[in-house]
């Protein structure tokens, strides 16, 4: 096994060990884009060590996941995500672009 093979890539460890919000575990791997949407801002409003509002804290962490992290993902998964971005703005009564 390479030693690149094992390595983690950063990305994955800003996903998993976020410092500003405790994440539920495999929760971007959820079907149902409400529930992805809850528990992100469940997280961040619990958090004390986010930098930004809730929402932005929320819907970064949502956005980097499926930019960075989430390069492997099927186009259903993917699709899944960006309604979680749409049920995410709904949760905090924001306006869909």
């Amino acid at each position: 096994m390479s030693k690149k093979s094992t390595k983690k890539k950063w990305s994955q460890e800003v996903t998993e060990n976020s410092d500003a919000l405790d994440l539920e575990e495999g929760i971007f791997k959820s079907k149902d884009p409400a529930k992805i949407a809850h528990s992100l801002k469940r997280s961040a409003e619990a958090s004390d060590r986010r930098k930004s509002s809730p929402f932005r804290s929320a819907m970064s962490m949502l956005t980097f996941y499926i930019n960075r992290a989430g390069v492997g993902l099927s186009e259903k998964q993917k699709h899944v995500l960006e309604e979680a971005k749409v049920e995410l703005r709904k949760d905090f009564g924001r306006q869909p672009r």
